[in-house]
């Protein structure tokens, strides 16, 4: 059974491993076609504060060391909205 922390750490450890893969320093032989694969996989990868408010609302789900209070979610909602236009 997969613990919410080790459903974090698998989280953390693809992003490195997409990013290592984009890096040619650190994956010399990788073909340019797997370099652009990752870097579509983590165009919309979901980042900490995602993270982090995915495991405040969702604790059985996945466990991180930065929990989100309301009042922060509700100004990063807030904000968010108010960057793309939209009032609702």
């Amino acid at each position: 059974m997969t613990l919410p922390y080790e459903r974090y750490s698998a989280i953390k450890r693809t992003e490195q491993f997409l990013k290592d893969l984009m890096d040619p320093k650190k994956t010399p032989r990788v073909p340019k076609e797997i370099r652009k694969q990752a870097y579509y996989c983590l165009r919309h990868y979901p980042g900490n504060y995602d993270l982090d408010v995915l495991a405040t609302k969702s604790p059985e789900i996945i466990e991180t060391p930065n929990p989100v209070d309301d009042l922060s979610m509700l100004v990063h909602d807030y904000e968010t909205r108010k960057e793309n236009g939209s009032t609702n």
